[in-house]
């Protein structure tokens, strides 16, 4: 990681032009996390509260996703990093257009190639069809483990959607606990949680 270059493509993320959301912008979202991260985690673009403070998922979405990584005894400052699709709010949280997203990815693509992560997660159907597969269906292929780039790719539900319809809660449960094992076995064999029994442990007795 060169620091120097980080700093940099910071620099040009949080005074960039190129396309309209910076317009409307309070502050882009240039994202949060471990430069080290064995994770790299992708949603849509920043909320009212991101824009306000310059964060990545600090609203209750963010809140929620944080609880589910805390489950699997994952933090921001060591084990995740997290970005998004764009790195402006686009007015009224609507879905950022073909050409914001064009504008923003290169910004994405290179964060990805300089932190190195094991493991990309997709959160929503934009950061799918952003990375992945334009005409993509999260309800058809979330927990589904896909390789891109030479690295692993799984999809689930934005952490608004289980805030809309709880009951989906559940299956991205179950999509995190595979995060969790794949964890352990491409980056390090020792991480545990107290909410995940992992065969040969006490937690199974």
């Amino acid at each position: 990681m060169d620091i120097f270059e980080w700093a940099d493509m910071e620099m040009q993320v949080l005074e960039c032009t190129k396309c309209d959301l910076s317009e409307t912008r309070q502050n882009a979202v240039f994202g949060q996390g471990s430069t080290n991260a064995g994770i790299f985690i992708i949603g849509e673009g920043p909320g009212e509260e991101e824009d306000k403070q310059g964060l990545p998922f600090i609203g209750r979405s963010g809140q929620l996703l944080d609880k589910i990584l805390s489950a699997c005894n994952f933090n921001r400052e060591e084990h995740v990093f997290i970005g998004n699709i764009v790195k402006c709010r686009p007015p009224g949280n609507r879905v950022p257009t073909p050409e914001e997203k064009d504008a923003c990815m290169p910004y994405l693509l290179r964060q990805i190639e300089m932190i190195d992560p094991s493991i990309i997660i997709l959160l929503g159907g934009t950061a799918l069809k952003g990375l992945i597969d334009p005409n993509g269906k999260i309800t058809q292929v979330r927990g589904t483990w896909m390789e891109w780039n030479n690295r692993l790719v799984i999809p689930t539900f934005h952490p608004s959607a289980l805030l809309r319809n709880p009951p989906l809660k559940k299956d991205a449960w179950e999509d995190f606990k595979k995060v969790f094992f794949k964890y352990r076995e491409l980056v390090d064999p020792r991480h545990t949680s107290p909410n995940i029994p992992v065969r040969g442990d006490s937690q199974q007795d």
